[in-house]
């Protein structure tokens, strides 16, 4: 017996390890399944789904969809009836919200037409053009004699082509028209996108800030969820009335159901897939080590501000909300950098696709162009290693880095920049972006003791780099902690003060040169070998520009349209199933229903951020307390696909993308089904909420109708 259950022991253990070995190899569907509008995947979803779409089930899906500032929206109505996310209409609602209200945080509906109000700076796209310009961009890319002059001409060419198209359009419609060239295969191929700009946008409903973010930072990037995560704008056209649509996406009557193939319209933000893994090793290492050092310490600085004046909340919290997914999201990024299966499968590909290079007689042409590239960014990304602090350290924007630091380097920046003949200038100094420039140095308001957290971690950044040798860094901070530092020199500093700086700005340029302010003569003392440091460093990010450039153009001759580009923020169709998954030892729903919800309500004590707001703790008889809430599907989705519409062969909205579980993370780099799931807002829940919850009638019937809807007219009494 015990030689029996040996037997079977060792071939269990041959089994695991046949099967571990076969999860080394590369994939099929490893880059994804985020097919482009440009080349749609008709074969292969009459293939896989026994679907034929047409030509015109793409344009409609195409043209119902809609880009919006980091997210994804969709028209649900013919009435420019538009749904999203409610984290995608924060900003909007924050705009609109009047004195002694807190939209963001306690919702909105607009229970008439004339209630909807309009958000300042939201705009919606809707693609409506794409044009190959593959050679117009190649071409001047080759004329380049180095690879700066390439990058340099290339982004000269797509900007021209870019303001040529809107002159175009400008001088035949009045439409408001956008145009933007998009890059496919890092730079393999070339679209022109023409995008139809809606600047009238009113904001219909959102609900509270409870409810869309339920279970907040715990529950984030995981399944099962409970989070009624919506909203509503609608489109106006130019005479101010609701912008009638064509092209929609109906409400589906009965939503998603288990095994349903279902396809996500959306935009979804940056993907590194087609990276190579000497990059993705860089990035592993010190990119995103570093950048989630900078959110752990933004986070914990606007966390303590929040924590000592709860009365400003309101004020942060969408910063933070921010700061807190993107760190999620990014410890999510590296744990896929550092699974030794990914990386093995990453590497796969890599050796297959120079196979491919080097195998054919009829790929010798390639060969003899690309064959070297690969060892070329692999020199590339071990210098970048060696320069990584040095360019932090000269680095004074971007996140975690010190607003009072910023404010003084861009005031010495703009001094040494106006010492130079036009041409000599950096872009943003040149006459025609100059007053933009200028006024946008100094911000309109200013939180030193919020700034304090930020400049103690630059100052921290900067010792890796600078050390005990920089003379200049270390009369700056002298012996003092980074923490002792900050608040001696933000005590010090004229930096913060707006009114001050500006003053500087228009005065004598030799009166800031000889300022004896710490951060700003730091800023002037440092100011040559900072711009050495940061001419070479965008040396190096050209030399590997032009390498990624030849490396696309390469993916895309052996490869052409086989597999999807990486996510660009630019409108993709992606396919999948709603599908269950294990996790935790058990088996996840495929959906989950209103009644979750208030177990997970009172399971945690109806406790911070597990709390019901009043409306839904207090619900009305009639909810259906089993109606499916969330659900969650195959579709292969990343940031920006917030807002998205999932809908089924017939494009009716079965359900809203919100996010993905925390097995959807290392999709930044690679897609596997296997438990990388979308998940979603179901439409029967959003409907049942709307209706039963939130009393918003006229919503529900204009999703079920696709049309505004109109109270019936009382009939004129008789006489």
């Amino acid at each position: 017996m015990k030689r029996f259950l040996m037997i079977l022991l060792i071939v269990a253990f041959a089994c695991s390890l046949g099967t571990a070995q076969e999860n080394m190899k590369a994939g099929k569907f490893d880059t994804g399944k985020m097919w482009t509008f440009d080349w749609p995947p008709t074969e292969y979803f009459a293939k896989t789904y026994n679907f034929n779409p047409t030509k015109d089930w793409f344009e409609k899906a195409r043209t119902s969809a809609l880009r919006i500032p980091g997210c994804t929206a969709s028209f649900v109505s013919e009435d420019g009836l538009v749904m999203t996310n409610h984290h995608c209409a924060r900003g909007a609602l924050d705009a609109v919200t009047k004195e002694g209200e807190r939209l963001a945080i306690d919702g909105f509906y607009a229970a008439t037409l004339a209630d909807e109000r309009k958000a300042p700076n939201m705009y919606a796209d809707q693609l409506v053009s794409i044009e190959d310009v593959t050679q117009e961009v190649a071409k001047a890319y080759d004329s380049g004699k180095t690879d700066s002059a390439k990058v340099s001409q290339r982004t000269a060419k797509i900007t021209e082509i870019q303001n040529r198209y809107w002159a175009k359009y400008k001088e035949m419609t009045k439409d408001s028209m956008v145009f933007s060239v998009v890059t496919f295969f890092n730079g393999g191929r070339y679209s022109l996108y023409g995008f139809h700009r809606y600047t009238d946008m009113r904001i219909v409903f959102a609900p509270e800030e409870k409810m869309a973010f339920f279970g907040g930072d715990p529950d984030n990037f995981t399944y099962p969820r409970y989070d009624f995560d919506c909203s509503f704008f609608r489109v106006y056209d130019s005479d101010g009335k609701p912008l009638k649509t064509q092209n929609f996406f109906k409400f589906s009557k009965n939503g998603a159901q288990d095994g349903d193939a279902v396809f996500v319209i959306g935009n979804p933000g940056t993907t590194n897939r087609l990276l190579t893994v000497a990059q993705l090793e860089y990035n592993r290492d010190f990119g995103y080590a570093y950048q989630l050092s900078a959110l752990d310490n933004a986070k914990k600085a606007y966390e303590s501000y929040i924590a000592n004046h709860p009365d400003e909340r309101l004020k942060y919290m969408t910063t933070l909300f921010g700061i807190s997914n993107s760190q999620k999201a990014v410890t999510g990024y590296l744990a896929g950098h550092n699974d030794p299966a990914v990386m093995a499968r990453k590497k796969d590909f890599e050796q297959k696709f120079q196979a491919a290079v080097n195998a054919k007689p009829e790929l010798n042409d390639l060969r003899k162009k690309y064959g070297g590239v690969w060892k070329d960014l692999e020199k590339i990304e071990v210098q970048r290693r060696k320069g990584f602090w040095d360019i932090q350290a000269n680095t004074y924007a971007g996140l975690s880095r010190s607003i009072a630091f910023s404010n003084a380097f861009n005031l010495v920046d703009y001094v040494m920049n106006m010492k130079l003949a036009e041409e000599q200038r950096s872009a943003r100094f040149k006459a025609a972006t100059l007053d933009r420039t200028k006024n946008a140095f100094f911000p309109a308001s200013y939180n030193a003791e919020l700034d304090k957290g930020l400049l103690a971690f630059q100052l921290d950044v900067m010792q890796k780099a600078f050390g005990a040798k920089n003379k200049f860094f270390n009369t700056l901070v002298g012996r003092k902690s980074a923490d002792e530092a900050a608040s001696s020199l933000l005590n010090a500093t004229i930096a913060g003060k707006r009114d001050t700086m500006r003053s500087m700005l228009n005065g004598k340029p030799e009166d800031v040169l000889a300022s004896a302010d710490p951060l700003i003569a730091f800023a002037t003392k440092t100011y040559a070998s900072g711009k050495k440091v940061r001419d070479e460093w965008q040396k190096l990010l050209d030399k590997r520009s032009a390498k990624v450039q030849e490396l696309g153009r390469a993916m895309y001759e052996v490869y052409g349209t086989s597999f999807p580009p990486d996510a660009t923020f630019s409108l993709r169709i992606s396919d999948g199933t709603v599908k269950s998954y294990e996790y935790n030892g058990t088996i996840a729903p495929v959906y989950t229903t209103i009644y979750g919800l208030y177990d997970r309500y009172y399971s945690f004590g109806k406790k911070d951020p597990f709390q019901l707001s009043d409306r839904w703790a207090n619900p009305p008889a009639d909810l259906n307390m089993s109606a499916p809430m969330n659900f969650i599907s195959t579709n292969d989705i990343i940031g920006g696909n917030s807002g998205s519409a999932v809908v089924n062969k017939d494009l009716e909205v079965v359900g809203l993308i919100f996010d993905g579980n925390i097995e959807s993370l290392p999709g930044n780099i690679i897609f596997m089904d296997e438990k990388n799931r979308s998940v979603s807002v179901h439409s029967a829940g959003l409907v049942e909420g709307l209706d039963k919850i939130y009393r918003a009638g006229r919503i529900v019937n204009e999703l079920r109708t696709a049309k505004i809807y109109e109270e019936p007219k009382a009939e004129p009494a008789k006489k």
